[in-house]
């Protein structure tokens, strides 16, 4: 039986998911590493839901805690991001192909730019699945007009990306959709675990210059988009095989 583990990194990217488990009946709240997970079932699959805290650390962490202490089968990332590529405006919404480090740097070893030294995997592939209940999920949930998902690579980091330089160089090294702080450190528990993973976005602010007059004025409602679609998704896997 499935079995979903839900991350977001900050209360507002799973709150959505809370109220949704206690509407559903019984919601256990269970502490463990520091974190604190909610386990119970929206629309049929049993759900674990958890704030990680934002940063690759965090999120590696709570994905392994998800999977060693909770068993669950898969694992999406909800959350917001700034955007990279493919035109991308606010409130669009990507969902990953792969993850990468935009932060790992090597090169004076050899190493092309985000590459892991050591590792045979530097690029983290999503679950084919999950990508394409995500877009079944978001034509659903959609309700704003114009809006689009678009499936490409996540570029991740222990930075807030909020200038036009840095926006440049990460697309230069590695061609994202967009960039946040977890998804990565997400995908790279998860592929070490065999576990297949999922990082959905929306897209919250443009990772430039702009960011400080955008970000917290949409952060709240990209958080609940992107949330809204793991609903929908919820709802299709319990009536599907994956």
């Amino acid at each position: 039986m499935n079995k979903i583990g839900i991350i977001g990194a900050m209360e507002t990217e799973v709150s959505l998911i809370k109220e949704s488990m206690q509407k559903s009946g019984a919601m256990k709240e269970i502490s463990a590493g520091g974190l604190v997970f909610f386990e119970g079932n929206i629309g049929g699959t049993n759900v674990v839901a958890v704030k990680s805290g934002v940063g690759k650390v965090n999120a590696a962490l709570c994905a392994q805690n998800l999977i060693i202490r909770f068993g669950v089968t898969h694992i999406i990332n909800t959350g917001i991001a700034g955007a990279m590529g493919g035109n991308l405006k606010i409130f669009d919404m990507v969902v990953s192909s792969d993850a990468v480090y935009h932060d790992m740097e090597a090169v004076a070893f050899g190493y092309k730019p985000t590459e892991i030294p050591q590792m045979k995997c530097s690029a983290f592939p999503a679950d084919r699945k999950l990508i394409e209940i995500a877009k079944t999920a978001f034509e659903k949930a959609n309700k704003i007009s114009g809006r689009k998902i678009l499936e490409g690579r996540i570029a991740t980091g222990d930075q807030f990306i909020a200038d036009k330089e840095s926006k440049a160089h990460i697309r230069e090294i590695c061609s994202p959709l967009c960039c946040e702080m977890e998804g990565a450190a997400i995908a790279h528990a998860c592929y070490l675990n065999n576990t297949p993973y999922l990082v959905l976005r929306c897209i919250s602010d443009m990772a430039d210059d702009t960011v400080e007059a955008t970000y917290s004025f949409n952060e709240d409602d990209a958080a609940k988009e992107s949330a809204s679609v793991v609903l929908e998704m919820l709802d299709i896997i319990n009536q599907a095989t994956i």
